[in-house]
């Protein structure tokens, strides 16, 4: 097994880690800052430098295989998702968003089988996509940044923040809709650019 699917197979042995830190009830404050967001942070964070870590492996040693097409994607849903679904425990998230993107992943995944079924077309990421990814990632990363422990999203509309968690909690908002936004724009181009594939031939 080469490294870039380590690395892959290590963001997914990540995953339960996450998980795991809720349930352990760990407690204090670094920073005003409770100190499970921090350690779930750092968990994400390291997680998903190694998305970027071992895309960027595969590509430079040419080391790509099937093993690892099929596995990154995957680690990428289950990491993101997770800490959608830990975010909504928390009451920081609405549930509809991790909805959203959990349809669209079944959507683009039915999609996949039928192009695997028919010749394995491939539809080359959209700009919406690559949106998505980023804005995702960003919004999630300051999510947990929960100063005061108040950072909840749209909290700020209630009146109830001021200075750095104000900022931070707008900031997160408007990241999450846009990736929201481009998570549904990103399924519907997904679906479009393989459209003939629908066609019964």
């Amino acid at each position: 097994m080469n490294l870039a699917n380590k690395l892959t197979i290590i963001r997914i042995l990540l995953v339960p880690v996450m998980i795991i830190i809720p349930l352990l009830g760990i407690n204090g404050q670094i920073f005003n800052i409770e100190t499970e967001f921090i350690i779930l942070n750092a968990i994400f964070i390291i997680a998903s430098l190694t998305d970027k870590l071992d895309g960027y492996i595969a590509r430079s040693r040419n080391q790509v295989t099937n093993f690892g097409k099929f596995l990154d994607p995957i680690a990428d849903k289950i990491l993101v998702l997770v800490a959608m679904l830990i975010l909504v425990e928390k009451q920081m998230l609405p549930a509809w968003i991790p909805a959203i993107v959990l349809a669209r992943e079944f959507a683009v995944s039915g999609y996949r089988l039928i192009a695997v079924e028919q010749g394995g077309k491939v539809i080359a990421a959209s700009i919406w996509g690559k949106l998505k990814t980023l804005t995702q990632m960003t919004a999630i990363i300051l999510a947990f940044v929960n100063i005061n422990n108040t950072n909840i999203f749209f909290e700020f509309t209630k009146g109830t923040l001021s200075g750095l968690p104000l900022v931070i909690n707008i900031l997160t908002s408007i990241l999450m809709v846009i990736s929201t936004i481009a998570t549904i724009f990103s399924g519907i181009d997904y679906i479009k650019g393989g459209k003939d594939l629908f066609k019964d031939r």
